[in-house]
This record gives structure tokens, sequence and C-alpha cells, in this order.
């Protein structure tokens, strides 16, 4: 349904903003299946099947380090997914981006091992995983402008949170979904079981594309274009009047080491021979810890939409810092109690802090003529570190891979920049969604004042 003045020229659409938050949860939970089935088969499955098993600490540092080639991808798809986002609207990149991700993890399911093809198979892996890589850049940056900017302006934080809410969920049915396929028979697992969440991406890309494709471009954005103040180069602009924010997300999105640490080296480490734990124990660590997230991120974005984005973001992430390496010396104790707790505190609720607030916290960084771009480039560096940081915990645990405390620190360490980057950050919890990424004086919405800067 739109309102249209016809002195105002074409009709603009009306906010959408439960059927935006909607599609983005519903999306991003379909796309962010099919990205972490991968995380949970580097770390159990394809050191065995696409790697040289006569050396088997050199395959899982090899099949951990493909996970990582999909976020150094990201960047790149980054620049070309913002640039066409900006210029031809959120929707568009969103349907593209689902159904990009459907056809290259089922495709990765249908790939020979090397005992059939050899050195071709972790080729056509590595390949595939960055088509992964490209997708995930502008769904996460697409669904969050697309969100944020049907939001009412004083709800922004609950509304954008749905999109990371839908990636938890995503990781969660990920992880529910190989929990039988690690409980089969070892010859049935590694010849034909680990493939079945893969082919499981027709589905994605069917209900992405219906869901997705009935859903409205953002009021903002048509505005821009019905004005003409849609940006011919967004890059260009971004870089030239944006760039502080820019390094300002770069840095802030490093806290998703905290993610990424916790999803794939951490259960590589628990289910090795140093320590010993059960694959499928370990599963419901993570399927548990992302059951509990589902629910206190929406409450972190609420709390963000009251006292501001800043001061949540900041307790997870400085809370990380502290109980990461408590989770990590649990798992060295091989107490399953003890490693669960842990597991649901540090993922499950003291990281849901900076994970639930950061779609609402960057995309307000930015104007609405470059916000995709801004966060798609932003995040998806940022997240590149995060995603190789697996490769290099594997590098710092050792040739035994039992050096938990390195990785330990190593982890803590990665939250000093996201610390720095909210210290630094501007308070826009209460900036009218028109005014976001101005640098004179925004105005609280609904107040008419001027807040500082």
């Amino acid at each position: 349904m739109t309102v249209h003045d016809p002195a105002a020229g074409p009709p603009l659409p009306q906010p959408q903003p439960r059927k935006a938050a909607l599609a983005a949860w519903i999306g991003s939970a379909l796309e962010y299946y099919d990205f972490f089935i991968y995380g949970s088969a580097a770390a159990l499955i394809f050191p065995k099947v696409f790697f040289d098993e006569s050396d088997p600490a050199n395959a899982t540092l090899l099949s951990l380090a493909t996970f990582g080639v999909a976020y150094a991808a990201r960047p790149i798809g980054a620049l070309f997914l913002g640039h066409f986002g900006d210029r031809l609207g959120r929707k568009k990149i969103m349907v593209f981006t689902l159904m990009l991700m459907g056809l290259s993890t089922f495709l990765i399911g249908c790939l020979p091992t090397r005992e059939q093809i050899g050195g071709a198979a972790p080729a056509l892996l590595v390949l595939l995983r960055v088509l992964q890589g490209i997708s995930a850049a502008g769904e996460q940056a697409s669904a969050n402008s697309m969100s944020l900017e049907h939001a009412p302006a004083h709800r922004r934080g609950y509304f954008t949170s749905f999109t990371i809410n839908g990636t938890q969920a995503g990781q969660l049915l990920a992880t529910l979904a190989f929990i039988p396929v690690a409980a089969l028979p070892e010859e049935q697992l590694l010849s034909w079981g680990w493939r079945i969440p893969f082919w499981l991406s027709v589905a994605v890309a069917v209900a992405g594309y219906v869901i997705r494709r009935t859903l409205e471009e953002t009021p903002v954005f048509a505005k821009q274009v019905a004005t003409g103040g849609v940006a011919k180069m967004p890059l260009t602009v971004l870089l030239r009047d944006h760039w502080a924010d820019v390094l300002r997300v770069v840095a802030a999105a490093v806290i998703a080491t905290v993610s990424t640490i916790f999803t794939v080296w951490a259960l590589s480490y628990a289910t090795s021979d140093a320590v010993g734990m059960s694959r499928t124990g370990m599963l419901w660590v993570g399927a548990l810890a992302n059951l509990v997230a589902l629910f206190t991120i929406p409450l972190w974005a609420r709390l963000s939409d009251r006292v501001g984005r800043r001061p949540v973001f900041l307790m997870g992430a400085v809370g990380s810092a502290v109980v990461m390496p408590l989770y990590l010396w649990a798992i060295s104790t091989g107490s399953y109690p003890l490693v669960l707790a842990l597991g649901l505190l540090v993922f499950g609720v003291v990281y849901s802090a900076a994970n639930g607030v950061w779609p609402s916290f960057y995309g307000e960084m930015f104007p609405t003529r470059v916000r995709l771009s801004g966060m798609a480039i932003g995040t998806q560096t940022g997240f590149a570190v995060a995603g190789f940081a697996v490769a290099f915990a594997s590098q710092i645990a050792g040739p035994d891979g039992d050096d938990w405390t390195g990785v330990a620190l190593f982890a803590a360490a990665l939250c000093l920049p996201p610390v720095v980057a909210a210290f630094t950050a501007r308070e826009t919890a209460h900036v009218e969604t028109e005014r976001l990424g101005e640098r004179d004086e925004p105005v609280a919405s609904g107040t008419g004042t001027p807040l500082g800067v």
C-alpha cells in the first residue's frame, strides 16, 4: 500500500517494519544455515574428505583455512554488492544473495572427494566457498539496511536485530542438521552423510525468493530515487565523506572473532585427541547457546533503543574479552557441564549484547545514499579478520593443538579494537532516520531538539 501526493511526484512506499523484519529474519536464517554448515563440516568432516589424511594436523589446518577463504572474499563482494545496493536498491541485492548462497552450497554437497579426483577436489571446494563469501557480504548489509529503513525511528535497534537473530537461527539449524549426521557410523558419515545438510539448500533458494520478492523497497531509499539523490558512484562518496566511520565499523566488526573461534576452533579443539569430547555433545553446546541467543538478542536490542547503542555494544565487547578465555579453559578440563554453562554464558548472553546491537549501531553511522556500501565494506573487512582468526588460532595452539591459553589471549586481544571503535563513535539511537549520517546537529526523533555529536 502506498501514499501518493500528486504534487510530490511518484508515490512512495509506506513503512513495513514487521514485514521487513520477518523477511530479514527468515532470509538470514536460511542463508546462514548454508554458511554455518560449512563451519561444522570444516571442523569435523573436510580434513578427512578433501585433504591428505596422512598428516591430520595439516589437514585440519588447511580445512579451517578454507573456512576463512569466504571471509577473504567478503570484502570483494562488499565492494560489488554495496555499489549496486546503493544504486539499485536493497531488495534486488537481498534476492540475489540468497539465490547465490543456495546454489553454491548445494554444489558443495555434490563435490567429488580428494580420493576420487585428487587436488581438484579442494580447489573446487575453495571456489564454491568464495561464492558463499560473496553472497554473505551483501546479505547482512542489505537485510540490515532494509529493516533499519522500514523501522520506526525509536525502535530501530529492535527491528534491525531480527537480521542477526535470523543469523543465529541459521547457525542453530545448521548445528541441529549436523547432530544426526555426526552420529552416523564413520564410513557412512564420510561417504554420503555429510552431504545431506548441503543438499537441503535447494529449499533455501525457493523459500527465500518467495519471501523476499513481495517486500517493497524502503521509503527513504525510494525518496532518494525520486529526488535524484542516489549516488552514481556510492563508493566514491563513501570513501570521501565517511571514511572514518568505515574504519570504525571495520574495527568494531572484529568482535565477530568471538563467534568464529567459538563455532569452529573450539569445536575442533574439544573433539581433538588432546581433549576427547564427543562431537555430538559439543554440537549441542553450540545449538543450545544459539537457542539462548535467539531470546537475548532482541532484549539487548530493545535496551539499546532506550539507553543507546554504545553502552550495550561495549558491554558485549568487554564481557567477551573476559568470558571467552574462561570457556576455552573449561574445554581444557574436559568437564561437559562446565563447558555447557560457560558456552551458554559467553555466546548466548554476553556476546549477544554486541552481536544484537551492531546491525543498528553500524547502519546508523551512514546516510541512506551510502548505507549499504558502508555497512558491507566495513563489516566484511572486519569479518575477514574474524574468519582467518580460526586458522591463526590453529597455529597458535601449536603442533599438538592443545595450547588453549595462547588462543584465549588472542581472542581477548581481538576484542580491543571493537572497544576503541565504540568509544569513538557517535551515539545515534535517538536521531531521526532521515538525518542519520549527518555531521551537523542530529535531531532526536520525536523531539526536534539537537543532540551533541
